[in-house]
């Protein structure tokens, strides 16, 4: 071997065929397989099969093995050469291509469909920001996922420095001076805008990495920037936080309370000369909480009033992570505060009134949530139908199979259920004041956030049955199926369980039922 690449024949590789001297052929491309076949990690009988041996195994392969394998290095070099006459059918899409599956994409990027919520700037946007993602984000969530290590400094200067990190608090004064992406002016970014950034780098379909992706910062930051008492305070956060030198989290929930706050015991008492808060008490499922330097955190400051309080971390704020069943670059903690001495200053709105400060980002986290989940739903019905095409079962595909067509049927129409409702629920938040939204549209988006939740575990066992045995292992080509199945319920609890926020949309409803209406 010369170490380049050669052309050859269907005939020569044939002659290749035994142990000690072999060759296969895969989508055009012939390797060498004779010294690899002792580090095969299926065994080397795989390899020695009548259907490998000499042959070109493309089916095969494909039945067994995801595109990516022979991307790695260490079996790309195999490579010596290539099929004369053939092409490569199976070429990886370019960064920034869109999935040619049907429904793999929401149908506003999808030809010839229309959408009168998408505006030029919304596409070109989406058009620069897909290509990142590609290139910078997906390749760091798959490193984090693998590795469990938080998302690195580097990555995260570099999402800075294009003021990506800004656009995750979606839009606000706190873009306004700042150049954003695919020139978008701060004045026009709207919640569309953050719809389709959300669920851009959702599609990385990394559950744990899309709370490592500085989510704490994206529910914690909005309480700074619109009740921080001291502006300076607010400005230095924030600037911080968006420049990616710091880290916020929200620390709300307790092992004692998580959806009902009015349980918080975690307490804070001002020193005797009135210039400090006295924190005591512990927080539990604290996103990004493992590294994070300030918490926004709720402190309980009388029978019957909580105060939120940003806590900066120093003498007295621990840490520790808690293992989950997604990755630790969440960086999910249990917080400790042992009389930790905070300046009042840091308080956030008014004393004993802080249920009003903890309520008022409900919505949008919650709006957000939906966003990534309704986007890892597509990244499964687009596996689903890209698996369901390739394997073959009695002889033929497995969508030639009725019953594998109605599975199929349900995933599609709840994701496309979803995608509609969500932009309608972001048109109207377009169109309303921050009150407004609070008043009209928690119901709606509690609704949302339950029904999608539900529509995704029922996507997460479809997809698992379609994949069978791979759809429970962790590596392979029911990996993506593997992780969705094991880390969807986060979203179905994170923001609210089900029941609750089923119950409050009704509740929000009940209220306003006109009373002199009957039947």
């Amino acid at each position: 071997m010369d170490g380049k690449i050669k052309l050859l024949t269907v005939e020569e590789v044939a002659q290749h065929n035994k142990e000690g001297d072999l060759w296969t052929i895969i989508d055009a491309k012939v390797f060498d397989l004779t010294k690899f076949l002792k580090f095969h990690p299926g065994g080397k009988a795989v390899l020695l099969d009548d259907e490998v041996r000499g042959k070109d195994c493309t089916e095969l392969f494909y039945s067994l093995h995801r595109s990516e394998v022979l991307l790695r290095p260490q079996y790309a070099r195999l490579q010596i050469g290539i099929i004369v006459g053939e092409e490569e059918r199976f070429k990886p899409l370019p960064p920034g291509s869109l999935s040619p599956v049907p429904y793999g994409e929401p149908a506003w990027l999808t030809r010839p469909f229309k959408s009168p919520y998408y505006k030029e700037s919304h596409y070109r946007l989406h058009k620069e920001f897909r290509k990142i993602c590609d290139e910078l984000i997906i390749p760091e969530a798959k490193r984090c996922e693998e590795t469990g290590d938080r998302i690195s400094q580097k990555v995260v200067e570099e999402l800075s420095k294009m003021n990506i990190i800004a656009f995750k608090l979606g839009p606000g004064p706190h873009l306004k001076g700042l150049k954003l992406l695919a020139d978008v002016k701060p004045e026009e970014f709207d919640y569309f805008h953050e719809l389709l950034l959300g669920q851009e780098s959702a599609r990385a379909g990394q559950r744990g990495f899309i709370d490592g992706f500085l989510a704490g910062a994206y529910i914690g930051l909005p309480p700074i920037l619109n009740f921080a008492n001291d502006r300076k305070l607010a400005q230095q956060i924030t600037r911080e936080v968006m420049e990616g030198s710091k880290v916020v989290a929200l620390a709300i929930s307790e092992a004692f309370a998580g959806s009902d706050v009015s349980g918080l015991r975690c307490t804070a008492r001002k020193s005797e000369d009135g210039k400090w808060w006295i924190v005591n008490g512990t927080k539990k499922w604290i996103t990004n909480g493992t590294f994070a330097d300030y918490f926004t955190t709720a402190c309980r400051t009388s029978k019957h009033g909580l105060t939120m309080i940003v806590i900066p971390r120093g003498p007295g704020v621990e840490t520790k992570p808690i293992k989950t069943s997604y990755s630790s670059t969440a960086g999910t903690a249990f917080v400790s505060f042992d009389d930790v001495r905070v300046p009042v200053s840091h308080t956030l709105g008014e004393v004993d009134k802080g249920l009003k400060v903890i309520l008022s980002n409900f919505n949008h986290e919650r709006w957000g949530m939906v966003v990534n989940t309704v986007q890892l739903m597509r990244n499964i019905v687009d596996e689903t139908l890209r698996w369901s095409n390739q394997r073959k079962v009695f002889g033929k595909p497995l969508i030639e199979q009725p019953v594998v067509r109605s599975r199929i049927a349900q995933m599609i129409s709840r994701v496309e259920v979803c995608q509609t409702w969500l932009e309608h629920i972001t048109h109207q938040m377009c169109n309303m004041t921050y009150a407004q939204q609070a008043n009209h549209l928690a119901g709606p988006i509690a609704l949302l956030k339950q029904f999608a939740t539900r529509c995704s575990q029922d996507t997460a066992r479809d997809a698992t049955q379609l994949f069978g045995g791979r759809g429970i292992t962790k590596t392979g080509l029911g990996s993506a199926i593997e992780q969705y199945h094991r880390t969807i319920p986060f979203d179905a609890i994170l923001g609210g369980t089900e029941d609750i926020l089923a119950d409050l949309g009704v509740r929000q409803a009940q209220r306003a039922i006109p009373k002199n209406i009957r039947l």
